[in-house]
């Protein structure tokens, strides 16, 4: 498994080409060589990306894209993902609209023809999760109901650990039942602070993460994202923490 950087921990460093390559630097300088972009300026050319990730050794592996383009711009955004040489490509969240028992049938009906042309060009629809996905209703989660519309080759979950735990659950009994759905995983911590749950850099928090990384060892995971999507100190420092946390487990 390779370890990677969420570039939205710094999406205000990135709405620029000339921001974006001060960060792509910055990011390969902490050792990073792979990344998910997200949050990054739109009026940067998807060629301007791949050529300044080139430059620095940084190899793209996936995206959250607008879902309006994801629906309606299918072919053009893969196209772009062909360029970036990015195998997948990403929700970032459930739009809110589908999160409600009576709408949530539509999410697959809305998305299922996207979704067939994403894996016929041989790249992977992949779903990050929050919290609300284990909302339940019956008994069973909505990230359960996504899993019995789509298959595996039809949709990947990005596995987010903080988000696992913010909902309550078990972090390695989900990785284990997605064990051939995670190609790509968001690595980020939990930690309290005034009695709250907050984010932090792996290995700083209360995650188990020698046992996360144990049971992804045994799943189809290629790729750990570290993330944070907000930060007590600077959003760099907390990705060289994580970075360097990592590395010491062997990372």
């Amino acid at each position: 498994m390779e370890v990677g950087a969420q570039l939205y921990t710094v999406r205000n460093y990135i709405q620029t080409e000339e921001d974006f390559e001060r960060t792509i630097k910055k990011i390969a300088d902490i050792g990073y060589r792979y990344v998910q972009i997200s949050g990054a300026g739109k009026g940067i050319a998807p060629e301007k990306l791949r050529e300044i990730c080139d430059s620095h050794g940084v190899k793209t592996v996936l995206t959250h894209s607008d879902v309006n383009r994801i629906l309606y711009d299918t072919e053009n955004l893969i196209k772009e993902h062909d360029i970036l040489g990015c195998p997948y490509i990403g929700l970032g969240a459930m739009p809110e609209k589908y999160r409600g028992a009576d709408w949530l049938p539509y999410f697959y009906e809305d998305f299922k023809e996207p979704v067939k042309k994403i894996a016929a060009s041989g790249k992977l629809f992949m779903y990050h999760n929050h919290n609300f996905e284990f909302e339940k209703e019956n008994g069973v989660t909505i990230l359960e109901r996504l899993l019995e519309v789509f298959t595996p080759r039809e949709m990947g979950i990005t596995l987010d650990t903080y988000w696992v735990q913010a909902a309550g659950a078990d972090v390695i009994c989900w990785i284990k039942k997605l064990k051939d759905r995670l190609p790509c995983v968001h690595l980020k911590d939990m930690a309290v602070v005034g009695g709250n749950g907050v984010m932090a850099p792996v290995g700083e928090g209360n995650l188990n993460f020698s046992g996360i990384l144990e049971a992804l060892e045994e799943t189809n995971c290629d790729y750990l994202l570290v993330e944070q999507d907000t930060c007590q100190t600077s959003p760099f420092g907390c990705l060289k923490q994580s970075y360097d946390n990592l590395k010491k487990l062997g990372y």
